[in-house]
C-alpha cells in the first residue's frame, strides 16, 4: 500500500507473541521487506497505512468494522495503552478509542492461527 510503515516488530513476551511498537516511522522499503528472509515480512514486522475508506472490506462507508470488532470481541493483551506514535491519525484509535489501544499488540498484519475472536473480527461478512 502506498505510505505504508513499519508498526512494530513481532516478539514473543512471556510465550505470547505481541507487536512491540517502533518508536521511529520506517517506511516500507524493498530494504526493509528483504530484512526479514527467509520468513515473509508479514511474519516479523506489523503494518500500518492509511485507511482505504471504500476500498477496504471492512469499511462501512463511516466506520471500520474490523476495528469495531477488535474492540468488542478481542480479549485485552495490555492493561495500559502502548506508546504509539500513530495514535494521532489513528483510525482505530479515533474511532474506538482506548479499546482499540488495549488489543493493538495483539494484531499482526496476518496471523496463521487466529483465535475464534480474531477469525470473526477479520471476516468482514460477519
Amino acid at each position: 500500500m502506498d505510505d505504508a510503515e513499519v508498526l512494530g516488530v513481532i516478539r514473543e513476551v512471556g510465550g505470547v507473541e505481541v507487536v512491540q511498537h517502533v518508536a521511529t516511522r520506517i517506511p516500507v522499503t524493498p530494504e526493509i521487506l528483504a530484512l526479514s528472509a527467509p520468513v515473509s515480512p508479514a511474519e516479523v514486522f506489523r503494518f500500518a497505512a492509511p485507511c482505504a475508506g471504500n476500498a477496504c472490506s471492512h469499511f462501512d462507508g463511516a466506520n471500520c468494522r474490523l476495528a469495531a470488532k477488535i474492540a468488542q470481541a478481542v480479549i485485552e493483551t495490555v492493561p495500559s495503552m502502548p506508546p504509539c506514535r500513530i495514535r494521532p491519525t489513528c483510525r482505530w484509535f479515533q474511532q474506538e478509542g482506548r479499546p482499540a489501544c488495549l488489543r493493538c499488540p495483539l494484531i499482526f498484519s496476518e496471523t496463521a492461527n487466529p483465535s475464534s475472536e480474531l477469525a470473526y473480527a477479520a471476516d468482514p461478512a460477519r
